[in-house]
C-alpha cells in the first residue's frame, strides 16, 4: 500500500516537472521571438545604410571619373557606357571607372540617372548646398579643365525657396538620355538614412566633379 502510493507521488512529481519545463521552454521562446521582433527594425535600418553608403562611395567614384575622363578627352562623357569603355588617349581608351561603380545600389533597375548642367537635379543640388553652406556656396570648381567643358547655372536667393521633391517613393523610370554630362544621381526616391550634404532623399544626392 505504502509503496503504491510512493509510485503515484513519483509519477506525480514528474509531471509536474515536464509541466514545469514546458512552461519555462514556452517562456524562453516568447523572450526570444519578443528580442527577434525589437531587433528587426535596427537590422532593416543598418541594411540600408550599408546600401547608402555604398551609393555615396560610387557615386563618388563616378564622379572622379568623370573629372579624369575631361583631362583624358577635354570632353565630357555623353553616356555610362562611354565612361566605362574609357577615355580616348591616341589610339588606347584609359580606364577611369570599374564596372561595380556603374550600377546604382539603391535602384531596382541599378542604372544612375545622368545629369546634365541645367538639369532641375543639379539645380536643386546647387539650392541644397547653398543651405548646407548658409548661403557661403563654393565656386564650382577651381579645376582648369573642367571649367573649360561646363559652366554651372548660377542659382541665387534659394535660402527661402522650398525643394520641390516626388514624395511617392517610387524609382524614377524615365529614359536614359544621352548627351554631355555633369554627374550622377540614384533614380530611388526613397527617403534616407544617411544625409549627404544635409540631404535626406536618394534622388537629391548628384554626384559630380563640381562643388567637391
Amino acid at each position: 500500500m505504502t509503496t503504491h502510493t510512493s509510485q503515484e507521488s513519483d509519477t506525480t512529481t514528474r509531471r509536474g516537472e515536464r509541466g514545469y519545463s514546458l512552461v519555462a521552454l514556452l517562456a524562453l521562446m516568447t523572450v526570444l521571438m519578443i528580442t527577434m521582433m525589437a531587433a528587426a527594425p535596427s537590422l532593416q535600418q543598418q541594411s540600408r545604410r550599408e546600401r547608402e553608403l555604398e551609393a555615396i562611395a560610387r557615386g563618388e567614384e563616378v564622379a572622379e571619373a568623370i573629372r579624369a575622363y575631361v583631362h583624358y578627352a577635354r570632353r565630357l562623357p555623353t553616356s555610362m557606357e562611354e565612361l566605362q569603355k574609357g577615355a580616348p588617349v591616341g589610339t588606347k581608351n584609359v580606364q577611369v571607372l570599374r564596372a561595380s561603380a556603374a550600377r546604382d545600389p539603391l535602384s531596382e533597375s541599378g542604372e544612375w540617372r545622368l545629369i546634365k548642367v541645367n538639369d532641375r537635379a543639379m539645380i536643386g543640388f546647387i539650392q541644397e548646398l547653398t543651405r548646407y553652406t548658409d548661403g557661403h556656396l563654393p565656386p564650382p570648381t577651381t579645376d582648369q579643365a573642367l571649367a573649360q567643358v561646363a559652366r554651372m547655372p548660377r542659382v541665387t536667393g534659394v535660402l527661402d525657396i522650398e525643394s520641390v521633391e516626388d514624395s511617392s517613393g517610387a524609382d524614377d523610370d524615365s529614359l536614359t538620355s544621352t548627351g554631355p554630362f555633369v554627374g550622377v544621381a540614384s533614380r530611388s526616391r526613397r527617403e534616407s538614412v544617411v544625409t549627404y550634404y544635409g540631404i535626406e532623399r536618394h534622388s537629391g544626392w548628384v554626384f559630380t566633379p563640381f562643388y567637391r
